[in-house]
């Protein structure tokens, strides 16, 4: 890896990385500093956390999330464009922003798997870095934006870089609980400008052991059984990470084109094919969420159902609804932004039919 000063974001200078095949590593102590820098208040002062769950729900109380994140935008479409004149990452102060990922050129196999430890841009890319931006209203510790070239002002609309970046970016940690995520529109996304979530959780999900049922079992394509938010999920060892990439997004854009808001989690994982999980989650778990659309100015009172949320992870912005709330009842909130079991069940037949021909 190699560090330059010599990037800009609107004139200013930005820290450029370059990584191969070593790990990156950004001491965690420099996204708590630039945090507090940037809003001069301290990071989860009144976060707790409690496990009380047969489906292994991560329970945090965060209201200053809740409280203090961005105001969400007026959201009306899954294909909205974009719209300068609201907030947008661009408008970003330049202290959140912590580095930038630039992918380095390849002699061979650009968009191919032979050489899975390094992956160039890929054909008919329209950026090749990524900005890596502090996420002031956090919902855990070290929570990061992915933001590819703001400039483009690209919507909220997944692409196969991104979706890559987000693989590439779980392998190149050591940590095994870094996650990383994306809302599409109408999925609570609250900015209308690309970008991915990423953050760690130290708590393991029942999502990354979670039974399932093969669908298309030759591109690792799975439906997830016995977990209380029914979604898909691709699985890959990080061998084929391009090719998986371009079907992660053949799901989303099917998903784009008939107006399913989405939600996808990443996260290390089991092998479904295998009996057993090993501890150390080798693989990883590319997990998407066809929703129910929730659109206009959002607010739900105990917590919203985005990535975090479907996965079983649940920051609570209340105080009584942490210390209220049931399983039962968190259940019946997460169903009620998900699709019929006769919608799913139809969307699954479609899904198989789509990516098979």
């Amino acid at each position: 890896m190699e560090l330059k000063h010599s990037a800009s974001f609107n004139g200013a200078i930005i820290k450029e990385y370059r990584y191969t095949e070593e790990d990156y590593i950004v001491p965690g102590i420099t996204w708590r500093r630039r945090r507090q820098y940037v809003e001069d208040k301290p990071f989860l002062s009144d976060f707790d956390t409690t496990l009380q769950s047969s489906v292994k729900y991560v329970a945090q109380l965060n209201v200053k999330r809740g409280v203090e994140r961005r105001k969400p935008q007026d959201i009306k479409s899954i294909q909205e464009k974009f719209n300068p004149s609201q907030f947008n990452f661009n408008k970003m102060k330049h202290d959140e922003i912590l580095f930038q990922m630039v992918r380095s050129p390849t002699e061979e196999g650009a968009s191919g798997d032979s050489n899975p430890s390094h992956v160039s841009a890929l054909p008919g890319s329209r950026h090749n870095r990524t900005l890596v931006v502090i996420n002031v209203s956090p919902l855990e510790f070290g929570h990061v934006l992915f933001i590819p070239e703001p400039s483009l002002c690209l919507t909220q609309i997944l692409t196969p870089d991104l979706a890559l970046l987000g693989v590439e970016s779980i392998l190149l940690s050591g940590h095994p609980g870094f996650r990383v995520g994306f809302n599409s529109l109408g999925g609570f996304a609250s900015v209308n400008h690309l970008h991915l979530h990423g953050y760690y959780l130290d708590e393991e999900l029942l999502i990354e052991s979670a039974p399932s049922k093969p669908l298309c079992p030759h591109i690792n394509f799975h439906q997830l059984t016995h977990f209380p938010a029914p979604g898909f999920f691709f699985y890959t060892d990080g061998k084929d990470m391009t090719s998986v990439s371009h079907r992660i997004c053949r799901v989303t854009d099917y998903f784009v084109t008939r107006n399913i808001a989405h939600n996808l989690f990443m996260t290390r994982g089991c092998d479904p094919a295998k009996s057993g999980c090993l501890e150390s989650r080798e693989g990883i778990r590319v997990v998407i969420w066809a929703r129910q659309s929730c659109f206009g100015a959002k607010e739900e009172s105990a917590f919203n159902v985005a990535l975090c949320e479907l996965a079983g992870h649940l920051p609570f912005k209340s105080e009584e609804d942490f210390n209220t709330l049931t399983e039962e009842s968190v259940i019946s909130i997460v169903k009620g932004h998900l699709f019929s079991d006769d919608d799913f069940n139809r969307l699954s037949l479609e899904l198989v039919e789509h990516l098979t021909h």
